[in-house]
């Protein structure tokens, strides 16, 4: 299929946040937009992600994205025609310390604020949300829960997203690398492809652990850097629970599948910045050695495979979005920090009423732009390191 001489708007990335990004512009009436995808939808983190959606947030701006998105997740099979695998069994979040204690009571407390059904937890109460934990074995001291949380299916959900904006007359070209953007006097106005140049109006940088390389080519610093996170599966095991399990200080997290399989992963301490997409040994002691801790009956479970994403991480562990304040034309999508799935809707709802109308009634955009990290920041605490 040969590319068009040029598109109101072209998607650099085919991940969800691309898909969605051109669905939300098609079902309004913008169909003349170009996903341009170097490999095949859903390859780089989406299609690697551990699947989870939870508005439990240390920032206002994180959890304002979540909040939103779990209503928009709550009707998207309905809306795109296609089951994207939502299952809200609520998200179960251990602390450890004094400290963690007092952080996730002001997390709550802004949380509550902003109408999320969430709840601190004393360790004496974990048991009666996921019975199969030992909470004294993993140091637990206290915890929250939202009922609401919970998981969906991120290759349906990118796919459903596609279809949807296909039908609706986006176009996608997947295997097309982008190898150039021209922005002549501040402005885009072409894409450089391996296949071909699009002249755009809008150029949209979603390409996730690319994103810089992209920005790069448009003149643009951001400051992304990709950390490779590894992900295993185990046997398939009866019901024994539905929350994810979460430690931002042992930086774990795992639940069980709808077929029953757990799912988790377990962040490096000693991590750094690079492409290393090999499954390691070290991820794997690490992973069993904690998840036992948590739940000593795991300890004879099989693990059936082991795979590495990668999260596009920024220095505040928040996305950069928004019309670049030094180039007219070029949007920012990226920087997600692990959490981009989770916050797709809203932010591509966002994004396209900035757009088609000049702003974005549910965002602050300007808070999230790259135009940040030159003060101080206001770093995102609840993540998995």
């Amino acid at each position: 299929m040969q590319l068009p001489e040029k598109a109101e708007v072209v998607i650099i990335g085919g991940g969800v946040n691309g898909a969605g990004l051109a669905y939300s512009l098609a079902n309004r009436g913008l169909s003349d937009v170009v996903i341009l995808e170097k490999n095949y939808l859903t390859c780089g983190a989406t299609g690697r992600c551990g699947a989870g959606i939870r508005q439990q947030w240390s920032t206002e701006a994180n959890t304002r994205m979540a909040i939103e998105s779990v209503k928009m997740f709550e009707g998207l099979s309905e809306e795109l025609g296609h089951d994207i695998g939502l299952r809200q069994g609520g998200y179960l979040i251990i602390g450890h310390s004094d400290a963690d204690a007092a952080q996730f009571k002001k997390n709550v407390a802004m949380q509550k604020s902003l109408g999320l059904g969430v709840s601190y937890l004393d360790p004496s109460e974990i048991n009666g949300i996921v019975p199969i934990l030992d909470a004294e074995g993993m140091g637990a001291t206290c915890a929250t829960w939202c009922p609401t949380d919970g998981h969906a299916d991120p290759f349906h959900t990118t796919f459903a997203y596609a279809k949807a904006a296909e039908r609706l007359g986006a176009r996608i070209y997947r295997r097309t690398t982008v190898t150039g953007i021209d922005a002549p006097d501040g402005a885009v106005s072409k894409v450089r492809t391996d296949r071909g140049d699009i002249k755009a109006r809008w150029v949209v940088n979603a390409a996730g652990c690319n994103s810089a390389e992209i920005a790069a080519m448009a003149g643009i610093d951001i400051p992304i850097k990709p950390y490779p996170k590894e992900i295993f599966a185990t046997e398939r095991l009866k019901p024994l629970f539905k929350p994810m399990v979460i430690s931002f200080h042992d930086g774990i997290y795992f639940s069980q599948q709808e077929h029953g399989q757990v799912v988790g992963g377990i962040s490096d301490p000693e991590a750094k910045p690079q492409w290393r997409a090999m499954p390691s040994l070290r991820f794997l002691k690490r992973m069993a050695s904690t998840l036992t801790r948590y739940v000593p009956d795991f300890r004879h479970l099989k693990v059936l495979r082991q795979w590495t994403g990668f999260y596009d991480v920024t220095p505040d562990a928040q996305p950069i979005l928004g019309e670049d304040e030094d180039v007219s034309g070029f949007m920012q999508c990226n920087g997600f920090s692990g959490h981009g799935f989770m916050i797709s809707p809203s932010v591509t709802k966002a994004l396209s009423e900035y757009i088609l109308d000049g702003r974005a009634s549910t965002l602050d955009m300007k808070a999230l732009s790259k135009k940040r990290f030159v003060g101080e920041l206001d770093r995102e605490a609840s993540v998995v390191g």
